[in-house]
This record gives C-alpha cells, structure tokens and sequence, in this order.
C-alpha cells in the first residue's frame, strides 16, 4: 500500500513539474 501512495503522489507531482517547464519555456521565448 505504502508504495502505492509513493506512486500516486509521484503522478502528482509530474504534471505540475511539466506546467513549470512549460513556463519557463514561455519565460525563455520572451526574452528572446
């Protein structure tokens, strides 16, 4: 059960991971 919740928790961190590179890809384009 224990590394059930690991897992679930790591699938919720990724696509917040994801969200961040996608703005600081944004950010990058910007300044450019």
């Amino acid at each position: 059960m224990a590394e059930k919740n690991k897992q679930k928790r790591e699938t919720k961190k990724a696509p917040q991971k994801s969200l961040k590179e996608k703005r600081k890809e944004k950010l990058e384009k910007k300044s450019k």
